[in-house]
């Protein structure tokens, strides 16, 4: 019996512009061969997520965007993908930037996580950000999405959160697995 699992091979199966799907295979605990499919980004360097707050208003800045393979427009926190020599924390500047025209300083990069580890490889580091309510870049700030992009901006205060998805949910918006975590970890329940 073998006490670790690993990946022994790997087949690909498709590949588009952004994605790859693969056929691991590899050998499980017990030294069973086993296989498995998987999605991966091509020319990726991980993701962040974004959680910024304006500092005196106390209010999160939540997105809500359409998702194909959702269907539906989703509310999630700021988020983007990693560029060649970029390092997390940068990143996150340019894509708070980008997609809700702020302007905010990095408090804290988190250590890197799996988003979804039984679909992909793909890590993203969680990053708190606060925004100066009085710097005059913030007062009236204006996104820099792309042509593909339709991003609108939210901002929710904390106390208010829990009301806020109960209403997405009701227009039939989703909501994001990361965001509906983010409100568990300071509302009792949160009844989406």
């Amino acid at each position: 019996m073998n006490d670790i699992s690993q990946i022994v091979g790997k087949e690909n199966l498709f590949a588009a512009q952004w994605l790859r799907l693969d056929l691991l295979h590899y050998v499980d605990h017990h030294g069973h061969e086993r296989k498995w499919e998987a999605a991966q980004r091509i020319n990726s360097n991980g993701a962040v997520l974004i959680i910024a707050e304006l500092r005196a208003a106390g209010e999160i800045v939540l997105i809500r965007q359409y998702r194909p393979p959702a269907d539906k427009y989703v509310i999630e926190f700021p988020a983007g993908l990693i560029d060649d020599n970029e390092a997390p924390p940068e990143t996150a500047v340019r894509e708070l930037l980008e997609e809700t025209g702020y302007h905010g300083t990095v408090t804290n990069v988190s250590l890197p996580g799996f988003n979804s580890p039984g679909m992909t490889g793909e890590i993203i580091y969680t990053v708190s950000m606060e925004i100066d309510d009085s710097d005059y870049r913030n007062r009236e700030p204006v996104s820099r999405q792309e042509e593909s992009e339709d991003i609108e901006t939210f901002l929710v205060r904390k106390a208010e959160l829990e009301s806020f998805l109960i209403n997405a949910a009701a227009k039939n918006w989703g909501i994001d697995s990361k965001v509906i975590t983010y409100a568990m970890g300071f509302i009792q329940k949160v009844t989406v």
